[in-house]
């Protein structure tokens, strides 16, 4: 059986077909967008993501399951999945939109799917440095709000981790899900309101260290972990003193949560996910109630949104016949 091919590259400021040219390729309305170590360049810089892509690439293992021997990212990916899509993945077409180092590219693959990874950052070069491209796997760097795709090319477009870090959710959540093709599916999460966010000093800390250039504000995260991380292990036992550390530390930590991580990668994750919490330039919240509604205004059906991971998880369905 003929295998079907990938969804073509296309302009994204004239949606036509490009022409490979030794590597780059080329638009016939004039745009021309380089390959830089193999991976296409869709845009001229990573913008207000710098700070994510420094991060990616200077700690690209941390978070593969591969690398810390725990399922953490596999278990997120297959509870936003769902049994039923989940068990059907094998040779289903992925877009991942905000790949980063390829910790969720990793269990994609092992699943059987292909896939097409993008981000808005470099770490499309740690992506690649994880996991080369090959007949399953390919990358490209480029802006969620414009890709360089036809509408409606992916049996699944996922999402994990990143809406809430652009300019408008509502814009980016309609941006991925015309890529759904019909019948497909739409899979993606969002942070919600808490009143711990609203309690912690994170929010003082992340106004001067989201203005700082990105190899400045990743050094007084690190700082900043080595300095609370020791008394948050020294806590991790006692709930009453986690609970008040939590309000005065900026810093993200997992005894907890992932106790099977080696103290080397408790440090990484921490450094990891509070340099996100405290120099990402955009934060946005929305409730569950919020994200139905939107996916209800885009046609949506199959709708599932729940408050679980970071915050809601949602995952719908594009009509096989469009209403």
């Amino acid at each position: 059986m003929t295998e079907t091919p990938w969804p073509a590259w296309v302009c994204p400021a004239h949606q036509q077909t490009l022409v490979d040219r030794n590597g780059d390729f080329v638009c016939p309305d004039g745009c021309s967008y380089a390959s830089r170590k193999g991976i296409p360049r869709f845009v001229p810089n990573s913008s207000y993501t710098a700070a994510f892509g420094l991060q990616w690439n200077r700690y690209r293992l941390t978070q593969l399951d591969s690398h810390s021997g725990v399922p953490i990212s596999r278990d997120r990916l297959a509870r936003c999945f769902g049994d039923e899509l989940w068990d059907h993945l094998p040779g289903k077409y992925v877009l991942e939109a905000g790949c980063g180092a390829g910790r969720f590219t990793e269990v994609l693959l092992d699943r059987g799917a292909r896939v097409t990874s993008v981000d808005l950052s470099e770490a499309v070069e740690a992506n690649q440095d994880n996991f080369p491209q090959n007949g399953a796997h390919r990358i490209a760097q480029a802006d969620i709000l414009k890709l360089p795709f036809a509408p409606r090319q992916f049996d699944v477009v996922l999402c994990l981790g990143v809406v809430q870090h652009t300019p408008s959710p509502e814009e980016t959540i309609a941006a991925l899900y015309n890529q759904v093709k019909p019948g497909g599916w739409l899979i993606f999460d969002h942070y919600t309101h808490s009143l711990s966010y609203y309690t912690k000093s994170a929010r003082l800390f992340r106004k001067v260290l989201r203005r700082m250039p990105p190899d400045q504000g990743l050094k007084w995260t690190e700082r900043l972990v080595d300095v609370f991380l020791p008394l948050h292990k020294a806590a991790r036992s006692f709930h009453p003193a986690q609970m008040v550390l939590s309000r005065v530390s900026p810093v993200l930590c997992y005894y907890r949560a992932f106790p099977g991580l080696t103290d080397e990668l408790q440090r990484e994750w921490a450094l990891l996910d509070t340099h996100d919490s405290l120099t990402d330039w955009f934060k946005h919240f929305r409730t569950r109630g919020q994200i139905r509604a939107t996916l209800e205004g885009l046609g949506a059906k199959e709708i599932w949104a729940e408050y679980g991971g970071n915050g809601v998880e949602a995952r719908c369905q594009r009509p096989a016949v469009q209403q």
